[in-house]
């Protein structure tokens, strides 16, 4: 894609640049986790096993963000694939209490046997406990999908409870040619979940209404941010 190369080349300026970054007006920060499984959508991306990613991210004051995300993957195919490359970059901020984000997000698989990456777009829109999000897929290499067609819609909300925690809610509806592509069954489906947060431990539970994968499934994950 060609749109991957100038992601890959902003994203390492930033990384590489963080100290001048670090003026006022302008921030790099890091993230690190370890979780016993990936979901993505309410599916898993680690084959049911545990996965360690990790991230980089620059924003400064205008709203503008860019960054870079990593994680083991494990799609029990021959091909076996290792690992998933995001890159991503947006604007974000606050009008009136209403929060917003805009941005671009590009799924990357480096070492898989075929071409299957692929990226989508996306808007939230947030007040108070409460955020909305649409993506939309807008291209897919062939091996990715045949169909480039996909919309998830998602809703989440989250209230502190207890002392120092937060309960989380999700609920997500992901549409079109692609979804049954991918899933075998219909070309829609809703996937569900609750969490529990404290101190960058979660506890949490995932569940879709497909008829493959309709169990709930149980995770726990310890992230760690901080600033560079």
């Amino acid at each position: 894609m060609t749109n991957k190369a100038s992601l890959i080349a902003c994203t390492c300026l930033a990384i590489l640049n963080f100290d001048v970054f670090a003026a006022s007006g302008h921030s790099v920060t890091a993230n690190v986790a370890a979780s016993s499984n990936y979901f993505w959508r309410g599916l898993t991306q680690s084959d049911d096993s545990a996965a360690v990613s990790g991230g980089i991210d620059y924003s400064n004051d205008s709203g503008f963000y860019i960054g870079t995300w990593a994680s083991n993957v494990d799609f029990g195919d021959a091909a076996s694939t290792s690992y998933e490359l995001d890159l991503y970059l947006g604007f974000s901020g606050e009008i009136q209490k209403v929060r917003y984000d805009i941005g671009y997000i590009h799924y990357a698989y480096p070492d898989a046997a075929g071409d299957t990456d692929f990226g989508e777009v996306y808007a939230s829109l947030g007040w108070r406990n409460v955020d909305f999000k649409v993506s939309y897929l807008t291209h897919a290499q062939n091996d990715s999908s045949t169909e480039e067609e996909m919309l998830y819609i998602e809703l989440n909300a989250s209230f502190p409870v207890f002392k120092d925690s937060e309960l989380g809610f999700h609920i997500g509806n992901s549409s079109g040619d692609t979804v049954m592509e991918w899933t075998g069954e219909d070309d829609s489906y809703m996937d569900y979940g609750i969490s529990l947060s404290k101190d960058g431990y979660t506890f949490g539970l995932v569940k879709t209404d497909l008829d493959a994968d309709d169990d709930v499934k149980v995770y726990v994950s310890y992230a760690l941010d901080f600033d560079l």
